[in-house]
């Protein structure tokens, strides 16, 4: 077994949720029920693709300083994506674009979920629903 192979075997230890970065980004605008909700999970994880949103968001290098101390405070993994992860993202697409749109981001968050045993929290259900193996719980706003 290769460090990266060990690194992410030990990633999801401990993580039974994945946020969507929607969850996050209405937590960044002050929701008070994504805020409950973030405080009442205590521990989870993050696809580096929501992470990378979240950095597109970011209107300077306060704000993603500011990002980044956050996470760290809230003691968020960040699962990058392999191999498994991108072979079924692929999958995804290709079964589910033309019928019922699916974008790469979704496709790859949904693969992480998959991939990792991880219940998704996203109120973007829509996006997801279609992924059968995906537990999703859905955040209201």
């Amino acid at each position: 077994m290769t460090w990266y192979e060990i690194l992410e075997e030990g990633v999801t230890l401990g993580y039974e949720v994945l946020l969507d970065t929607d969850v996050i980004i209405w937590y960044l605008r002050g929701n008070q029920k994504a805020y409950d909700l973030i405080h009442s999970i205590n521990v989870f994880a993050i696809s580096a693709v929501t992470y990378m949103e979240l950095v597109q968001g970011m209107r300077d290098k306060n704000e993603l300083r500011q990002l980044k101390r956050t996470l760290k405070q809230w003691n968020v993994k960040t699962i990058y994506i392999n191999e498994e992860i991108s072979a079924l993202a692929l999958f995804y697409v290709e079964e589910y674009f033309l019928s019922h749109s699916m974008q790469l981001a979704d496709a790859l968050i949904g693969a992480t979920c998959s991939n990792h045993g991880l219940t998704l929290y996203t109120a973007n259900d829509k996006h997801y629903k279609i992924i059968n193996d995906l537990e999703i719980n859905i955040f209201r706003p």
